[in-house]
């Protein structure tokens, strides 16, 4: 092989090398310089939440740049031992954050649902001429009302209860978990199969987000009552509503049968008493009269007009007039 030949690829290897050299440096750097790590913060609705940064009084910063969706605050060391400078850069976080004079630990008050994210933190300090940046991911939480438990799918088949029990809580809520106890199992739903000889168990649901817990509890008693007679029992019920059955069955119809046989005779003595005073103040004097049903017949009916509304007169074989009431 020619000198010249061996010359160019031994200068070409030792460029390869040299980029390879300078991209390891670069990526040494920029770790350095950047910690990838995001760091979780959970925080309550209406209160409060801190960005630790834990910076050591050593390392003399010279600022810390805050950022989230927009810029957030830029923070500088105080004059002479004070507490640190911060300047709100966005109105959303106005007279909202503090920063601690001992570690810059950033508090962010009255987290609002609309505040999570995440959050960044450029850190310039003295003793370094590298910018070092810390990431949080924000997230925050209302906390937990009381959780609900409902029942459904309700069955019974030989004195076993079958029970679906559901949990759930009023409002959405984000990075909810349940779990039932004593079953020790999770999820919502809780599928039950009790017996009359073991009622006394409680079943209790507790839910769960990354800042609080809550629970309710219902007992079997309470999901299986109709399901706690003996099978002697709800034989001896059974007949009981069957007698009662057949009691109003023969009673009823013989009740309202008399009550109609009752209006029925009430409305003839009615009508009765209405023509006797009719004729007497028309002044049709009745001699022996004779009621016959719902007809009056008397021979001194002849004199009644026979116009007068409500009553007919007619004349039998015998000698008398007679009105038939309506």
């Amino acid at each position: 092989m020619p000198c010249c030949v061996q010359k160019f690829i031994v200068k070409k290897m030792a460029y390869h090398h040299l980029w390879i050299l300078l991209f390891c440096l670069q990526t040494c750097l920029e770790a350095a310089g950047s910690d990838t790590d995001i760091f979780i913060v959970n925080g309550i609705l209406g209160e409060s939440a801190t960005f630790p940064l834990n910076i050591q009084p050593s390392q003399k910063v010279t600022i810390i740049s805050w950022h989230s969706k927009t810029s957030v605050a830029f923070v500088k060391p105080g004059n002479f031992g004070e507490e640190p400078i911060v300047t709100i850069t966005h109105q959303n976080y106005h007279e909202r954050i503090s920063v601690s004079g001992q570690n810059y630990n950033l508090e962010l008050r009255n987290l609002r649902i609309e505040d999570s994210g995440i959050y960044k933190a450029d850190i310039n300090v003295e003793t370094s001429k590298v910018t070092t940046t810390r990431s949080y991911n924000l997230q925050v939480y209302r906390r937990l009302e009381k959780p609900k438990i409902t029942q459904s799918f309700v069955t019974s088949v030989n004195s076993t209860c079958n029970v679906t029990l559901m949990c759930s809580v009023d409002k959405e809520e984000k990075n909810v978990t349940y779990s039932w106890s004593p079953r020790g199992e999770e999820g919502n739903v809780l599928q039950i199969f009790q017996t009359p000889d073991n009622q006394e168990e409680t079943y209790t649901c507790t839910a769960w987000n990354p800042v609080s817990n809550n629970s309710d509890s219902i007992s079997a008693q309470q999901l299986c009552a109709d399901i706690t007679m003996t099978p002697h029992t709800r034989h001896t019920g059974l007949m009981s509503g069957l007698a009662v059955l057949s009691v109003l069955i023969v009673i009823l119809p013989s009740v309202v049968l008399f009550l109609l046989c009752k209006k029925g005779e009430g409305r003839r003595f009615s009508h009765k008493v209405n023509v006797e005073m009719y004729l007497h103040f028309s002044g049709i004097e009745v001699s022996y009269p004779r009621w016959g049903g719902n007809v009056l017949c008397s021979r001194e009916l002849v004199f009644l007009d026979s116009s007068v509304p409500h009553l007919t007169l007619s004349q039998k074989d015998s000698p008398d007039y007679c009105i038939t009431l309506p």
